[in-house]
């Protein structure tokens, strides 16, 4: 049984020859080996085809919803075996597309997310284990967290009913945010998927559930003993995946950590709100030159809020931003500059501050000081303007292909509001044929 599964599943793989399987007879066959065998080695085998199916053939969801098997599959998910978990995981996370099942009778009657929440708990202490003992996570473990972790992603997006059942799970994914090794780029699975996960979470929830006091709170986002550790981490993380990722992969995978980042924020006490202005916002040292043209994080936030290949990310980080700024049109411009500032408060129609000109710089502590001594545009300290002559260092090719598309950006935003009408100067220089196209050499 289990030779001819095995020799099934290659078949399984290309849909123009598994036709058999997707039919009524084949997932009942296959869903009777998976969940009603004893054997573990050919069950998993039967429901590695399944798996298969479902992925390629999605009325074939539905056909083992109406057989009646889901209810089998959720009870399984309680076995403490990782090779179960990732099959079966598996199974129910492509059921929550495209299939009637429902949800809240799997966790009403087979504790399905249960079994979730003792899944991860179970990841977040073998993670703890391994990394003290320095040895290798086993790969099925992040395999099988990977997909447990993308199966409560899409049950709480899907029923958010649901949410109040996984607060537990709370700790545990920030446990494993904590301790699991980074790789390289850092942003990418099973780190990606811990985020995600959090994300659906009602993190206030979590706090209420373990507050001891209204003065002293042990909560999962600001352990009692280190309030700090959680945020610093995510930061860290946000700094190298700016640093070390692609571009092209950084909106997808950085925009929900840049969403959490936020909700820590919103959630913080005015300690750890400090802390976190401190290290994301321009302080005194990146003023030396105009903000956004050094190495420090907050530069490389203030150029990737301007990035044109980065829709979803570069409107997260300006909200971060201006949420840092405690929502202050002031505060926002006095902060990062108007030359930043102006395209998110205009396309949010928050007006921009008469006042602008009259910026401040910014202390140690990421707190306004009450000097006036800093370039309401480009943040730099006009102290530190005539260094390099008039003009300012000569820009090279890349810093003057990134202004335009900076200003590129700024400009479509202005003119989407509405507000007026404003001719995009680079739109109108490429109509007027000013652009040349030049060859690559």
């Amino acid at each position: 049984q289990e030779a001819l599964l095995a020799q099934l599943k290659v078949y399984g793989r290309n849909v123009k020859l598994a036709g058999p399987i997707f039919t009524k007879k084949g997932i009942e066959v296959l869903s009777k080996y998976g969940l009603d065998n004893d054997r573990l080695s050919t069950s998993h085998e039967a429901l590695r085809c399944l798996a298969n199916a479902f992925q390629l053939n999605e009325p074939s969801r539905q056909t083992f919803v109406d057989l009646g098997f889901a209810p089998k599959a959720a009870q399984r998910l309680e076995t403490d075996n990782r090779d179960d978990e990732f099959l079966i995981s598996r199974i129910l996370f492509l059921l929550t597309y495209d299939t009637k099942i429902s949800f809240e009778e799997l966790v009403e009657q087979n504790e399905l997310t249960g079994s979730i929440n003792k899944h991860i708990a179970r990841h977040a202490k073998n993670i703890a284990d391994t990394q003290r003992s320095t040895s290798q996570i086993d790969p099925m473990e992040s395999t099988a967290m990977a997909e447990t972790l993308k199966l409560l992603f899409n049950i709480t997006f899907y029923y958010p009913s649901l949410i109040p059942r996984f607060t537990p799970a709370i700790e545990r994914l920030i446990d494993l945010l904590l301790h699991y090794p980074l790789p390289t780029p850092p942003l990418q699975p099973p780190l990606t998927h811990m985020i995600n996960a959090l994300l659906n979470l009602d993190l206030e929830a979590a706090e209420k559930s373990t507050a001891t006091s209204s003065e002293a709170k042990n909560t999962p986002l600001f352990p009692e003993a280190n309030p700090e550790k959680v945020v610093d981490r995510l930061i860290s993380v946000f700094d190298k995946a700016l640093r070390d990722q692609p571009e092209s992969d950084l909106d997808e995978v950085a925009a929900p950590l840049c969403t959490l980042i936020r909700r820590g924020y919103e959630l913080a006490n005015s300690q750890v709100k400090t802390r976190m202005r401190r290290m994301l916002l321009p302080q005194e040292k990146d003023r030396d030159q105009p903000l956004g043209k050094g190495d420090s994080l907050s530069s490389h936030l203030l150029r990737m809020s301007c990035s044109p290949a980065l829709p979803m990310l570069r409107e997260n980080i300006s909200s971060l931003l201006f949420e840092l700024s405690d929502k202050d049109a002031n505060k926002f411009v006095r902060n990062i500059g108007y030359g930043y500032a102006s395209g998110f408060l205009t396309s949010h129609n928050i007006e921009i501050p008469g006042d602008a000109t009259e910026a401040n710089s910014i202390g140690n502590e990421g707190e306004l000081r009450g000097t006036t001594n800093i370039n309401p545009v480009t943040g730099q300290r006009l102290s530190a303007e005539g260094r390099d002559g008039p003009g300012g260092p000569e820009m090279s090719e890349e810093e003057k292909e990134r202004e335009a598309e900076r200003l590129f950006v700024l400009f479509e935003r202005l003119r989407a509001t509405g507000v007026v009408d404003v001719k995009n100067p680079v739109q109108q220089a490429v109509d007027e044929g000013r652009f040349e196209e030049l060859p690559d050499q």
